[in-house]
């Protein structure tokens, strides 16, 4: 009784366009679980500094003390202390020098939107990879099954007597990319759908942040 062949086996003796299909597919989901890990202590972090720099700044804690503890911090500000502190830094350059009140605001506002807009794009780096990997591994799985299916056939051409021993190893082996097809796509499209709902809700929060921020400084520059 001849032995199974693994899978390791198959994956060497399979034909050169399945294997390089194969590599594709090893490449494509080693990197999404690269950005997967990568994107899930992004997020935690900026979350987690999102909470404890409102908790800070709904203590009561002087604005400008806020402000000042960010310039004074080793690291570049991310998230929503970088969102106060575009706000904070360009009321304070421009209530100086204008006394329109709506002029200084609009310029408030628009800064923490230049902002937010960079932190948004920080939260949603490497979102579309996964979505790509998610919706086109499969179908490069596929493309390699297909082919595989093929050579298999087509190498019935030259035996005299054709039987399953014959054209199960090829189908085998092409039925090892749909697996990997689907290895690659499963994680990497949970991953995304999960990070674009955080990212969501973190940006959710920002926007209400601005929008209180902002109500803040108008009654300020009012009083």
């Amino acid at each position: 009784m001849n032995e199974p062949i693994s899978i390791i086996e198959l994956v060497l003796k399979a034909s050169i366009i399945v294997q390089v299909v194969m590599g594709l597919l090893m490449a494509a989901s080693m990197t999404s679980w690269i950005m997967i890990f990568q994107r899930f202590f992004t997020l935690g972090t900026i979350s987690r500094e999102a909470i404890e720099f409102e908790t800070e700044f709904w203590s009561g804690k002087d604005l400008r003390q806020i402000y000042k503890d960010l310039e004074e911090h080793e690291d570049t500000p991310i998230g929503l202390p970088a969102i106060f502190q575009a706000g904070f830094k360009e009321f304070s350059r421009l209530r100086t020098q204008s006394a329109d009140p709506d002029r200084v605001m609009q310029n408030v506002h628009r800064a923490m939107r230049v902002s937010m807009s960079r932190e948004e794009e920080r939260l949603e780096r490497h979102l579309a990879f996964l979505a790509t990997v998610g919706s086109t591994s499969p179908y490069v799985g596929l493309f390699g099954t297909v082919w595989g299916i093929m050579n298999s056939f087509r190498g019935l051409a030259t035996v005299n007597q054709a039987s399953l021993a014959v054209v199960a190893p090829g189908i085998s082996e092409a039925l090892v990319a749909t697996a990997m097809g689907l290895f690659a796509a499963i994680p990497a499209v949970i991953a995304y759908n999960r990070y674009a709902a955080q990212v969501e809700i973190i940006v959710n929060r920002f926007e209400a942040f601005t929008d209180e921020f902002s109500s803040i400084l108008y009654r300020a520059i009012n009083n």
